[in-house]
Order: structure tokens, then sequence, then C-alpha cells
């Protein structure tokens, strides 16, 4: 058990909770995070089993969301280990054996140090203005020859598809050109991806591996469900980037038309080491 538990709940001062423009108290946050756990899931998984996770681990999770990966965490370090899941909203985490779930805010609440022997984040520092800050306070806070994993996203080059072309595709790239600005208003970095692994380098850890994710997206698609639930979970700020009522509606009816498809995003998964001391 950390010194971070059930007794110790702690954000209420959240530095990061006004500028999250994904509100887990939203009317549509469980649609979220569950197209997010459809089409992240695996990969993650994939990922995380080649740290050799098991009984008696120390795990973090960063930004739970949902749980689905505290959840998988749980069932693999137990009996002996111990999951921390975390998050400024952590109120959609299911309670487990072997986990705990706290308020906290990765940016300015405190963390055990030498504490954890891995920790996960997915699609949370490019959110924080203050990613580099809190790579080092992760690596702190990981034992030595503890490992990190995040999962992060690049949208260089998340684009309507050619195929598309016409009317279908115009109103796509207005909506994922007006996504891309409402996340930059809030201080994400929708490209970090990208880069992470350079920051992670920087921040002093070692053995770095990165690997690079696409795919296409179809009708029916978690990923294409997951923009349809975005354009209603950011309905007011994607309009207050410019898009209007008649195009939202115009936009979900392209994601939902039986031919539609669209390449994904990129997905970067990096796995690093805390260097033993």
């Amino acid at each position: 058990m950390t010194a971070l538990g059930r007794g110790q709940m702690t954000g209420q001062n959240s530095a990061i909770a006004s500028d999250y423009v994904f509100d887990n108290d939203g009317d549509h946050s469980s649609d979220q995070h569950h197209y997010l756990a459809r089409l992240l899931d695996p990969l993650t998984f994939e990922r995380l089993a080649l740290t050799g996770v098991g009984p008696g681990w120390r795990c973090l999770e960063v930004g739970a969301g949902g749980g689905s990966v505290a959840l998988w965490l749980a069932e693999r370090v137990t009996p002996g280990g111990h999951v921390l899941a975390t998050d400024i909203k952590p109120g959609l985490i299911p309670s487990r054996p072997g986990l705990t779930v706290a308020r906290h805010d990765i940016v300015v609440d405190p963390l055990p140090q030498d504490a954890f022997d891995l920790i996960h984040a997915r699609l949370v520092l490019s959110h924080l203005p203050q990613r580099r800050q809190v790579l080092r306070r992760l690596r702190a806070a990981l034992r030595p020859g503890g490992r990190l994993q995040l999962d992060e996203i690049d949208i260089t080059r998340w684009v309507a598809p050619p195929a598309s072309g016409g009317r279908e595709g115009e109103v796509y790239g207005i909506y994922v050109t007006a996504m891309a600005r409402v996340l930059g208003a809030a201080g994400s970095d929708p490209t970090w991806g990208s880069v992470a692994a350079r920051d992670i380098a920087a921040a002093g850890l070692v053995d770095i591996d990165q690997v690079r994710w696409t795919e296409v997206w179809e009708r029916g698609s978690a990923g294409l469900g997951l923009l349809i639930s975005n354009s209603h979970h950011l309905e007011e700020h994607l309009m207050a980037a410019g898009m209007t009522s008649g195009q939202l509606r115009e936009v979900r009816e392209v994601m939902s038309a039986p031919g539609f498809s669209a390449p994904s995003f990129e997905i970067h998964s990096i796995l690093a080491r805390r260097a033993d001391d």
C-alpha cells in the first residue's frame, strides 16, 4: 500500500480540472470511456504485458478514467500486489480487490517516492501543459528499475480521407479541425505522441521502446463511435470553435453512414525504465 490511499483523497483544488474538456461528470462520459477501451485496450494490454507485470507488483494508473486498465492490472498483481488508480474525478472507476481509487491531480498533489514497479498513463500527459514536469514526478515515483508506459496520440496526419470527397470529406474535415482547436485552447497538445519519447528520455528514463499504431475506422467501429460521442460531449466547445449545430448533425450522419471510412489518428505507445540507482 502506498502513502496515497482512500484515507488521503486529494485534488480538492485541482489545477487541471477546469481546463480538461472531457469531464467525467458529463452525460457522455461513460460512452467516451467505453469507446476508448474498445479502441485502445488491446494495444495497451499487449504493451503492459511486455513489462512482466504480475503478482506482488505495485502499480499506479494515472488518469484512470473508466478504469478498464486499472482493473486489468489489478487482476494480474494479486495476490500480494496493489494498484492505485487516480483521477481528478474518479467516480467511474469500479472497486476491486487489490485496487485503491483516489482523487488526485498529478500536476500538484503529492506522490510517494520510489514506490511503484509500474506506472501507466493513457491520453493524460498530452492534455497537461506541465507534461514535462509531470514526467519528472513520475520518474521519481518509480522504484529504481521500475517501468513507465505512456500511450498518447498524434493527430498531425489525421485528415479526411481523399476517397470521401465531396461534402462528406468537407464536413468531416471541419469537425477534425474544430476538435484540434478545442483541445489546443484547453492547453492540450494532440500531436505530443510523436515526440513523447524524446521528453521521456529528457526526464531521465532509459531503455525507451516506442511503437506507432494506426488503422482505418469504418461504420460501427470504436473509433467513429468515439468521435460521434465526442461530438455530443464537446458540443458547446465545438460550436465556440466555429462549428454550427447543423454541421454537427451532418457530421454525425456522415460518420454513421454505410460506406464511410476514415483513417485513425496515430497512437504512440512508449515503454521506458527508471535506471537502477
